[in-house]
């Protein structure tokens, strides 16, 4: 009777073991990787803009400063 109650017991754990086991793969986050659906777009205008305006105020100051009399 002793080795049956073993059997049994044993057999309960294990059960409850491989129940937890389940509970705890099922409850696993997922990661998943995936390509955006639209391009990846870097504006960079603004930076060409600014640079190409400091350039010309810097042509206007050396215009200015050769032609002093027109102004």
């Amino acid at each position: 009777m002793r080795m049956r109650e073993a059997i049994v017991g044993a057999a309960k754990v294990m059960v409850v073991c491989g129940a937890a086991a389940m509970a705890v793969a099922a409850c696993e986050p997922t990661v998943r990787l995936a390509a955006p659906d639209k391009p990846i777009v870097i504006n960079l205008n603004v930076k060409i803009e600014r640079e190409v305006r400091v350039k010309v105020e810097r042509e206007i100051e050396d215009v200015i400063n050769e032609n002093k009399e027109i102004f």
